[in-house]
This record gives structure tokens, sequence and C-alpha cells, in this order.
């Protein structure tokens, strides 16, 4: 399988720690498609994903598989019983809910804000900008966290009692407001203390010692 993605990308890691959590490094390669050229609006790279989002999944015979969440599901049921996106249909149900709320709310609206209300990947890819709507999309950011972190004062988890796919979303999030220095308020003390718990997870471990290599050797 090939992973088209890059390296440091928010949601591109939201299916590298998935692939880590699997333990199925050995059957995957990345391939990188910059971001901060866009060469995901390329013609060439739009011919495998019409979105022009990162990641892409391309299997073995050439078929491709688009979005996070679907390229999670894909690698989730690929051996063995899943363990990122429920097994019954009360756990199926809720965590793609809260992997939803996760996107809509606040990873989606981190990246709306970076598109719109900062200089975002440069003039050759952000064709057009209307930074009152990315400021709109911080506010909605911010009120998702305060969501978040009232969810998190009476479970472990983003969706329940287990680490899930909707946890990964969320880490994706904070990627990304980490890169467009969005603090996350110091009084939700439950979202600090989930984020703190979900760096200690080997995967994600794994993901922030990537990036770091891959930046030391550029």
């Amino acid at each position: 399988m090939t992973i088209h993605d890059w390296f440091d990308g928010p949601y591109p890691a939201r299916v590298r720690i998935a692939i880590a959590e699997k333990q199925l490094e050995s059957r995957v390669r990345f391939a990188s498609v910059n971001l901060w050229t866009g060469e995901h609006k390329t013609p060439a790279f739009l011919a495998k994903n019409y979105s022009g989002t990162l990641p892409v999944l391309e299997l073995n015979d050439g078929s491709l598989i688009a979005e996070c969440t679907a390229i999670t599901e894909y690698l989730d049921n690929l051996d063995g019983p899943p363990t990122l996106t429920g097994t019954t249909p009360f756990e199926k149900g809720t965590i793609h809910m809260m992997s939803r709320r996760a996107e809509l709310e606040l990873l989606d609206a981190i990246s709306v804000y970076f598109h719109h209300a900062t200089p975002g990947l440069g003039p050759k890819v952000e064709l057009y900008q209307n930074p009152e709507w990315g400021m709109r999309q911080r506010d909605r950011a911010m009120r998702a966290m305060d969501y978040f972190d009232t969810l998190l004062k009476t479970r472990p988890y983003i969706a329940g009692t287990a680490f899930s796919m909707a946890d990964i979303t969320v880490i994706g999030a904070f990627i990304f407001a980490a890169i467009v220095k969005l603090e996350v308020p110091a009084q939700h003390v439950a979202l600090h203390a989930w984020h703190a718990r979900m760096q200690a997870r080997p995967s994600v471990q794994a993901w922030n010692r990537m990036v770091e290599e891959t930046w030391a050797a550029r």
C-alpha cells in the first residue's frame, strides 16, 4: 500500500497514527506530496483525489481511498478485529459521531482559519481568502475546545472508555492548532490532561520523532 501525504500535515498525521496503532508500518510506503508548493492541487494529483486533499491511500491494484475517516476504516478492518472504529453498532455509531464532531467543530475549523485568516500556504495556493470567515471559524474552534474539555471531565477518551479514531481526530486538531499558534486555554484542564496522555502513546511519539527527524534532515 502507498500513502500519498506530507510528513507533518495535521490530516496525514491522523492516518500515520492509525497505521502505528495497527502496527501496519511494514506494509505501507509513503509518497510525499508537497503541501507548501501546492503539489496537491496539480492535475497529476487531482487525478488521484478530486478534492485535492491529503492523505490518499493507493492499494496495490491501483484503487484509491481518500479522506482520513475512510482510510482509517479500511486499515482498521484490514486484519483482525477493529480497534479504532468500534466493534458493536453502538460503539461504531458513537465513534463516528464524535470523530465527525471533532472534524467539523475543531479540526476543519482550524483549517479554515489557517487558509483564510493567515497567509496559509501562500498566494500560489490561497487563491481566495475571506479573513472574516476565517476568524469566525477560529471562534468556532475555541468553542469546540470548551465542548471537548467538558466532555473529557466525564470520560477518559473522546468517544467513551477506549482510545479510538475520534481521539486521533482531536490529536490532529492539536497538531494544527500548534502550527497556527492557536493556544488551548489553560482553564481547559481536562482537555490538556487528555492531550498529555495522548502524547505518551507510542503511536503519537513515533509521529513526533518522524517529524523531528525529517525536519533535521531537510
